[in-house]
């Protein structure tokens, strides 16, 4: 809030009257003269706070660190006591999204290995917060000394500027997607946690680049497989689709350009009654945290987009009672969830990214791209 002083001004005027020339009741309102106060503001500088780093409530990550920093990683808050977890426990997931595992990802190298602090003894979770950190092994902080004096189309050197007044000239700091380790480690202990408590399975795969779209009935996500999206660099569940993929970003990839594309997620086994009306639904929270992710462009869930060309009696999931017992729907437009609440069904959303902006060519002439490495798709 800034500062204020107040001041006083009659509403009279400057010009005085002899009290005995005026009426009884104007003199009542003149003696003494009616005071207004005004507010004079005095201009303070705006303080920014640099937050924004968290995400959750019960179990709250915190992630730290930047691209050509010291290092990155995590600080989980909230996971129960008593829960198996060594470093080998993420680190699968880690060496998924490690960067330089083929040539259609960025060719940054490094090992990723994570280090526990805290928060684990001897192989179980205390139920205190829980310190992860992967070093930088592969600092180039050459490849950016043009961002000292041009800023890269369409990356968020920019903006960052305008808003800190300071910038990491060295990978983008904060905005690269090396960020998301501190995202895929605590992601690795959520899956562990809900498998063990609910039977939770969570897939995601690669299901468009550039043109080439994979259709949605080509993929089983009842009895999907880990394996079947691991068979190929691109992690796309279907062989033919892949390799159609991979061609695409080749095509590009030679002429130093990239491409975008969609990644599908989804959550089998999750339990009823997640989310809560009604600004924290359980779609609105997936939206946020899948829209924190770098490069992230549009999210849909169920239908999505596509269902806004089917009626009313096209896209309503009708109920019925399975051999079990359990309430189901027959379709699954809804993608899982009815009124910002999940209702058991297999949950599907799907986050476009778009084509990386660090490419090897300019648009402009009189635009400096500056010498930093080709990434040309986004990590899978």
């Amino acid at each position: 809030m800034a500062s204020s002083s107040l001041t006083s001004k009659s509403i009279l005027g400057s010009t005085k009257l002899g009290s005995s020339s005026l009426p009884s009741e104007l003199r009542r309102l003149s003696s003494p003269a009616v005071q207004i106060s005004l507010r004079t503001q005095t201009r303070k500088n705006f303080q920014i706070q640099a937050t924004g780093s968290s995400y959750g409530t019960h179990f709250r990550v915190s992630t730290f660190g930047e691209s050509h920093g010291g290092g990155v990683g995590c600080i989980i808050d909230g996971c129960p006591p008593r829960i198996p977890l060594t470093e080998s426990d993420l680190q699968f997931d880690l060496d998924r999204r490690r960067p330089g595992q083929s040539r259609i990802t960025t060719p940054r190298k490094e090992t990723d290995t994570c280090r526990i602090s805290s928060g684990v003894s001897e192989g179980m979770t205390t139920g205190t917060p829980i310190h992860v950190f992967v070093p930088n092994t592969d600092q180039r902080g050459l490849d950016y000394s043009e961002m000292s004096v041009a800023y890269r189309p369409s990356h968020a050197d920019a903006t960052y500027d305008m808003k800190y007044g300071v910038r990491s000239v060295q990978g983008g700091g904060r905005s690269s997607a090396r960020e998301t380790i501190g995202r895929v480690a605590p992601g690795a202990l959520a899956k562990k946690i809900l498998k063990q408590f609910a039977g939770t399975e969570i897939l995601a795969y690669v299901s468009q680049v550039h043109h080439v779209v994979l259709p949605e009935e080509l993929v089983d996500h009842e009895n999907l497989t880990l394996e079947q999206i691991e068979n190929n660099i691109v992690r796309c569940p279907n062989p033919e689709y892949a390799e159609k993929m991979i061609a695409a970003i080749d095509a590009v990839r030679t002429k130093g350009n990239s491409v975008g594309g969609v990644v599908t997620c989804i959550v089998r086994n999750a339990p009823r009654g997640l989310g809560t009306p009604v600004f924290d639904k359980l779609e609105a929270e997936l939206a946020k945290a899948c829209m924190s992710l770098p490069a992230t462009k549009g999210f849909e869930f169920g239908s999505g987009f596509a269902g806004t060309f089917l009626t009313g009696l096209e896209h309503n999931d009708e109920f019925y009672t399975d051999e079990n017992g359990r309430i189901r729907t027959r379709t699954n437009r809804s993608g899982g969830i009815q009124g910002g609440i999940s209702n058991g069904e297999i949950i599907n959303m799907r986050v476009a990214f778009k084509p990386t902006s660090t490419i090897g060519v300019t648009k402009y002439g009189n635009q400096r791209q500056g010498r930093n490495r080709n990434d040309c798709a986004w990590s899978s």
